[in-house]
């Protein structure tokens, strides 16, 4: 178990020296952006590694893998996100462990959101989903919905008995105008949150960035940053 502790705080490590280089070429303070480690694919024993070696934020995309890690390691201080395409059928199991829900983009889950959290007791954080890849008021090819229908369901979510609306998260886009522009999505992504903030003050968590582009991320003002597969040129779990 050390050689794996070994091997997973080197690879924490060279996540956080990225990190750290875009916050400075940025001009910004390392503490101004989040780390949220997504674990999927990995056992929980690596979660409670993660954890020993100080991370706070972990992210899964998928109920039936992240439902029984959440469970293993509820004795943890972890802050868990659900970033995958959420179906209504799932969310009574993902309000019972997800403390923030960043794939919020459709009223109907809006709905099935605030109704399990009350049913629960506890208050979920959202984020809405932005698809730079759709039109308007379309949705993406993964999920998410257009800049145009953001501030409906900003104001829904805001509404909504058991739900708190966090601010924004988006994934670059693989096709449109913004594929292959980390930075200019990243960017508008940005512009959206600055919009919805006029209405909403708190929701000031813009999510943005994975393994290949946090720096575009970091550089454009996201909050929280999004790694998993790959630390530098290593996953997380290479053995």
């Amino acid at each position: 178990m050390t050689d794996r502790k070994d091997q997973l705080a080197a690879n924490l490590a060279k996540v956080e020296d990225r990190i750290a280089a875009a916050c400075a070429a940025a001009g910004r303070g390392r503490e101004e952006v989040t780390l949220i480690v997504v674990t999927k694919t990995y056992p929980a024993i690596d979660v409670r590694i993660l954890s020993e070696l100080g991370v706070r934020d972990v992210a899964e995309n998928k109920d039936q893998d992240a439902a029984p890690k959440a469970a293993e390691c509820s004795d943890l201080p972890l802050k868990w996100h659900f970033v995958g395409q959420l179906q209504t059928n799932k969310v009574r199991s993902v309000v019972g462990y997800a403390d923030v829900v960043q794939s919020v983009d459709r009223p109907k889950l809006v709905t099935a959101l605030s109704k399990e959290a009350v049913r629960a007791g506890r208050e979920v954080g959202c984020l809405i989903q932005v698809a730079l890849d759709a039109q308007e008021y379309g949705r993406g090819e993964r999920g998410g919905v257009g800049p145009g229908g953001l501030e409906e369901l900003g104001d829904l979510v805001a509404e909504a008995p058991g739900l708190r609306l966090d601010g924004l998260m988006t994934v670059a886009p693989l096709t449109g105008e913004y594929a292959g522009r980390q930075r200019a999505a990243f960017d508008r992504l940005m512009d959206l949150s600055t919009d919805l903030r006029r209405a909403h003050p708190a929701a000031n968590m813009v999510s943005a960035g994975m393994s290949a582009d946090l720096e575009e991320a970091v550089a454009a003002g996201a909050t929280h940053v999004r790694v998993g597969a790959r630390a530098g040129r290593r996953r997380w779990a290479d053995r």
